[in-house]
């Protein structure tokens, strides 16, 4: 028996030793592909991934920005930050300077969408973000206002932003009931209300009798007597100008 515990201690402490040795090894693998961040403000891109090529990592300019402080062509911030250690193969993303402001900021309010992002264009500028809003007096498809206003001075980044007009917004209904009711006279009150008639199907089976009414013959296709049976959206959700109903009708 002294010789079985004898035995099964030194098995746990060789499978300890194995583990320290393998997490041990783990260690060593895994920082040993650790590489430190070099310093690469004040550099220009072609410097930058020079520095960085012996190290394994890869350089990325993510954005660009006017400054009157660093010359144009090099960058101005980076991250991760110098002296940080990281895996080979990191990128190393960075801010590159502009030089001062030298473009004026066009006007574009009051141009369509498209005529604005040219003349942004034209002028070596980017379009930033767009956001769109519904106007009672403001055509559809026109910019209402950017950022940064027309000539403004000091600014950060080569982008303009616009806010751009969706139109008037559209009436809003509440669907009524047309259910026992005839295709054809449904037809045309939802087109003096602007709204369209989509798809209408028939359903097979006899269309049940209304008041002091029989019910009629089955059809094949729908027509301006067809009777609706169901409809789509249902009678009391709110419904647009300009959107679709679709029927099954006997």
């Amino acid at each position: 028996m002294r010789k079985f515990f004898r035995m099964l201690l030194l098995a746990l402490v060789l499978l300890t030793v194995a583990l320290v040795s393998a997490l041990t090894a783990m260690r060593f693998a895994i920082h040993g592909r650790e590489v430190t961040i070099p310093k690469l403000v004040g550099m220009t891109p072609l410097e930058a991934s020079r520095n960085a090529a012996p190290s394994g990592l890869q350089v990325v300019i993510e954005r660009q920005y006017y400054s009157a402080d660093v010359p144009e062509g090099r960058i101005m911030s980076q991250v991760p930050l110098p002296g940080a250690r990281v895996r080979r193969g990191w990128a190393i993303r960075v801010a590159q300077s502009l030089g001062p402001q030298r473009i004026a900021i066009p006007d574009v309010t009051g141009q369509s969408e498209r005529v604005a992002e040219l003349n942004i264009r034209r002028r070596g500028l980017d379009l930033g973000s767009m956001a769109q809003i519904q106007l009672p007096d403001a055509p559809a498809d026109q910019v209402i206002s950017q950022s940064p206003p027309a000539n403004a001075s000091g600014v950060s980044a080569p982008k303009i932003n616009l806010l751009v007009s969706g139109g008037p917004k559209p009436a809003e209904f509440v669907m009524p009931n047309f259910i026992g009711q005839p295709l054809g006279s449904v037809t045309l009150a939802l087109q003096d209300a602007g709204v369209k008639v989509g798809r209408v199907s028939v359903v097979s089976g006899p269309a049940p009798a209304t008041d002091a009414q029989t019910a009629p013959a089955p059809v094949s296709e729908p027509n301006a007597a067809s009777m609706i049976v169901t409809q789509n959206p249902a009678p009391g959700q709110k419904i647009v100008a300009g959107s679709a109903v679709t029927f099954e009708v006997r």
